[in-house]
């Protein structure tokens, strides 16, 4: 029997103090960039999949830094090329949006079989930058003082 993803997820968005924005390039769609992101494990909480995905996908340690919910959930459809990842008939996925300020960009580590590469870019280069509306929306909060 297939083990789908839940269709719950996290959307971390790693910063500095001073409003840079860690972005990653996906390995599946290059040109796509993107904040850390990922679905809930199964009997996890949410700071917990936050934690682990951080960990994940550029080898920080959110325990060593300020890791905050935003306390903001968006709802979004499942691009069809991925849905396969679900149980059949799921369509939407709600995502939970965290913080992770930074005292000062630092070095990443990157899951390479999940992304291509890293960028640190100001705030309001970052919400242009990536794919997705809802890693935009929550940048564009950061930069606004909002979240």
């Amino acid at each position: 029997m297939p083990v789908y993803k839940k269709p719950v997820s996290v959307l971390v968005i790693i910063h500095t103090a001073d409003l840079q924005v860690l972005l990653l390039e996906r390995a599946d769609h290059p040109g796509y960039w993107q904040s850390v992101t990922g679905s809930q494990d199964q009997d996890e909480t949410l700071l917990q999949t936050a934690i682990r995905e951080v960990k994940e996908e550029t080898g920080l340690d959110a325990a060593c830094y300020e890791l905050t919910d935003w306390h903001i959930q968006n709802q979004y459809e499942i691009f069809q090329e991925w849905r396969w990842r679900y149980e059949p008939g799921i369509t939407h996925n709600t995502e939970h949006v965290f913080g992770l300020k930074l005292p000062k960009i630092v070095p990443i580590n990157i899951a390479t079989r999940e992304h291509l590469r890293a960028i640190w870019l100001p705030w309001q280069e970052a919400a242009k930058k990536v794919f997705s509306w809802s890693n935009a929306q929550a940048i564009r909060m950061l930069g606004s003082g909002r979240q």
